[in-house]
């Protein structure tokens, strides 16, 4: 009986406000989750939930079902359209804008700065015993009132709305510590003598016992809100920095163009700009969109966009990325991409969707935080009715179920993996790696294996000649390239190509190639044609080469390289060699995963002995030639099925089904969509190098992750039975609350500054004298015949 397809599913992202902790996490995704066919990952870090859901289910829907939660919701709003060049109120004050975002900022540094003018005489008084003067608990009074209402009061507000919903947070524990602590020192001061107008109240870090009066709790009824507001300001602030490299991305992309049209330049906005159309890029200037350079040469700064730290020289039909800056002469760029199709927005947002992702530790905080306020509530009961069916005083009793509340923090295992994600993300950006999500990081730190593919990934993927030998007593060999690069104009080969060239840049500055006539291509042999009105050929030789030049080419480069003989007059005049080049940062690319445990294996669909010249080049020592793609999917299907944690590397068509069948899959950023579009991991600048980078950021991350919810699970084993026991004072919880917090995102952002460069460099010390280290580039045929 054939099974009906799965229903096509929708994506919706919504912006969710008032969200405080991992349990407010848990209850936006079970909520949603309750709707037929919906999941959602909802992200504390960037308070955005990402769904996913059957198109019958209406955006509209997933809003008002966050809103029955006791939550806001939002659909993104899509960017305002900019006003024209020029018009009154444009600009970038007119699209950029303050934001809801920023208002809200804005409004939590303004309370936190009132309560703390509130709060600091009353915690200066009620801390310093030596300072209190004659009726300085009213004072105190007065001043923690406002503190405990007005400045506690978003908490208030979301504790009720939770208790509406039948659900407790964060925002529930400092709310009814701060009421609790308030509360008592109002019965204190009017019902319990603590109001005497000499009363001196000793402070200490450890709760004590009441002598004669009821003590009163002022400074944790101010010191609860003021910390708790401080450290999510901070932690706002903290949060904000690890989304900075996200931001910058944003900022690359330009907002108006100077197109070109019938000779007379236009300013445009970016969204007017279609393919096809050119534009003009002027030194220092951004490359508006990704496209072709039509006219002129310049050396453009790739850094911000690939992490390419040197500049690329490009010239007429050199490809220009999008973001790119200008940094030579002027440049006439053919569109050839616009909007969401431009490599800069892909890598937007690859980013943005590797950060609505979860690793597996975060959903087992997840589902702890979700019964984590709940337990603490019965805890903060259970130590109140101990304390007073033991004898205790009440006051002792009150105090550590204060404590109890305040020092419980799940804020920190909300915190764990978000912030860490996001700062690893946005750094591998910056480095020109791109990171799908946590899977992907999970995947990188645990290969052992990495399948290469050769051609565009290993080498560069372009024909290249590497030796031209000419007859003794012949032409020479200036005059025969000038000969060959004539003749081989005509042809589209990628040899032809090569020796085109490499042709024109042997040529004197200003010289140019001569033309040629009678034009002819013979499939699998090579071109002939009249130069100058002589007979030039540049063919495949037959069987072997000529006498002449037999002994210029030894047997291994033979193998390796792919020979044409130059036929002038019908004489043979020189042999060309050519190949494929490898990338410059293979070697050390390949010794570095060696470095790090990881087994290199060379899969091509070339000839045996280019790939065997490649793997010998780089150290390589499993080598599979003649692999077609469904081969290279049955390599990986069979390393797997030995255990090995695999991972392929690869830029063509023909990778993509090995890509995908492989534990993880990493494209580079030179190859196909196809390629990308399979891959788990994508190396943007084209640079293997960046493989080794990725690894070792992906365990730092994991690392910097397992220390956070380390931490988040430990701090709270540690101070839940402190304050049991009534070892924590209610204020000194808050502080330490506060601080679990900080701590978590302080150590998150640490991945922002993270260097691959000290490891680069010993490694390229080490790999110093060995073969492809230093020294001439190895080249290879890659295996085409004419």
């Amino acid at each position: 009986m054939a099974t009906e397809p799965a229903p096509p599913m929708t994506t919706t992202d919504l912006n969710v406000g008032g969200m405080t902790c991992a349990a407010c996490v848990r209850r936006v995704e079970k909520k949603l989750a309750k709707l037929d066919g919906v999941t959602a990952t909802v992200n504390l870090a960037t308070g955005r939930a990402r769904v996913s859901h059957p198109p019958h289910v209406r955006p509209e829907e997933l809003v008002a079902t966050v809103e029955q939660a006791g939550y806001t919701a939002a659909l993104p709003e899509p960017p305002k359209p900019r006003r024209r060049p020029g018009a009154p109120g444009g600009g970038d004050d007119a699209v950029r804008g303050s934001g809801p975002e920023s208002e809200d900022v804005r409004s939590e540094r303004d309370r936190l700065l009132v309560t703390a003018l509130l709060a600091v005489p009353v915690l200066v008084l009620s801390m310093v015993p030596a300072w209190q003067f004659r009726n300085w608990q009213w004072l105190c009074f007065v001043l923690a009132a406002p503190v405990a209402l007005w400045s506690a009061w978003p908490f208030h507000v979301r504790a009720l709305r939770g208790l509406r919903h039948s659900t407790a947070t964060m925002d529930t524990l400092v709310s009814l510590g701060v009421v609790a602590s308030f509360a008592w020192s109002a019965y204190a001061l009017f019902l319990g003598g603590a109001g005497a107008p000499g009363m001196r109240m000793p402070f200490s870090l450890l709760p004590s016992a009441p002598d004669g009066a009821a003590h009163v709790y002022l400074e944790a009824a101010v010191g609860v809100p003021l910390f708790v507001l401080a450290g999510r300001f901070l932690e706002a602030r903290a949060r904000h920095g690890t989304g900075a490299a996200l931001r910058s991305l944003a900022r690359l992309a330009a907002k108006e163009v100077s197109v070109l049209e019938g000779g007379t330049e236009r300013l445009v906005l970016i969204e007017e700009l279609t393919v096809g159309q050119i534009f003009v890029v002027r030194p220092g200037e951004r490359v508006a969109t990704d496209g072709e350079v039509s006219e002129g040469s310049s050396a453009v700064d790739l850094s911000l966009v690939t992490g390419e730290s040197d500049p690329v020289e490009v010239g007429p039909g050199s490809p220009v990325v999008g973001g790119a800056v200008n940094a030579g002469g002027m440049l006439l760029v053919r569109a050839t991409a616009v909007g969401a199709d431009t490599q800069l927005a892909r890598i937007t947002r690859l980013v943005t969707d590797a950060q609505a992702g979860k690793a597996r530790a975060q959903r087992l905080a997840d589902a702890v935080a979700g019964v984590f306020v709940p337990a603490v509530l019965a805890l903060a009961v259970t130590v109140l009715g101990f304390w007073l069916g033991a004898g205790a005083d009440p006051q002792a009793a009150i105090t550590a179920c204060v404590a109890v509340l305040v020092v419980a923090c799940p804020c920190a295992l909300g915190l764990a993996t978000p912030t860490a994600l996001m700062a690893a993300t946005g750094r591998g950006a910056q480095l020109g790696v791109l990171i799908r999500g946590p899977q992907a990081l999970e995947g990188l730190q645990h290969i052992d294996t990495v399948v290469l593919d050769k051609t565009g990934t290993l080498t560069s993927g372009h024909m290249t000649v590497t030796r031209v030998t000419a007859v003794p007593g012949g032409l020479g060999k200036d005059a025969v390239l000038r000969l060959a690069g004539a003749v081989e104009q005509g042809s589209e080969h990628p040899l032809g190509r090569a020796v085109v060239a490499h042709a024109r840049r042997a040529l004197p500055e200003g010289d140019a190639l001569p033309g040629v006539r009678d034009f002819r291509a013979e499939a699998g042999r090579g071109v002939r044609g009249l130069v100058e009105g002589r007979p030039v050929e540049v063919l495949a030789p037959d069987e072997g080469l000529p006498a002449a030049l037999a002994d210029a080419l030894p047997v291994a480069e033979a193998a390796a390289h792919t020979p044409v003989v130059v036929h002038v007059d019908g004489a043979a005049e020189a042999l060309i060699e050519i190949g494929d080049v490898v990338r410059p940062g293979s070697y050390r690319a390949v010794d570095r995963l060696r470095r790090l445990g990881v087994h290199p294996v060379l899969a091509t669909g070339d000839r045996e002995a280019p790939a065997r010249a490649v793997a010998s080049a780089l150290g390589i020592e499993e080598v599979h030639a003649r692999r077609t793609p469904e081969d290279k999917a049955g390599l990986v299907r069979q390393l797997r099925g030995e255990g090995r944690r695999v991972a392929v590397v690869g830029d063509g068509v023909n990778d993509a089904a090995a890509l995908a069948g492989a534990d993880l899959g990493i494209a580079m950023g030179t190859g196909t969509d196809v390629a990308i579009g399979a891959a788990d991991v994508t190396l943007v600048r084209g640079d293997i190098e960046a493989l080794g980078d990725a690894v070792r950021l992906a365990r730092r991350t994991l690392g910097t992750i397992r220390a956070n919810l380390l931490w988040a699970f430990g701090y709270n084993l540690v101070t839940v039975p402190l304050a049991m026991v009534g070892l924590l004072n209610p204020m000194v919880a808050a502080v330490a609350m506060s601080a679990s917090s900080l701590l978590v995102v302080g150590n998150s952002l640490r991945l922002r500054a993270w260097q691959p460069a000290a490891g680069r460099r010993s490694e390229q010390a080490g790999a110093r004298g060995r073969p492809g280290a230093r020294g001439r580039t190895p080249v290879v045929a890659g295996g085409r015949t004419r």
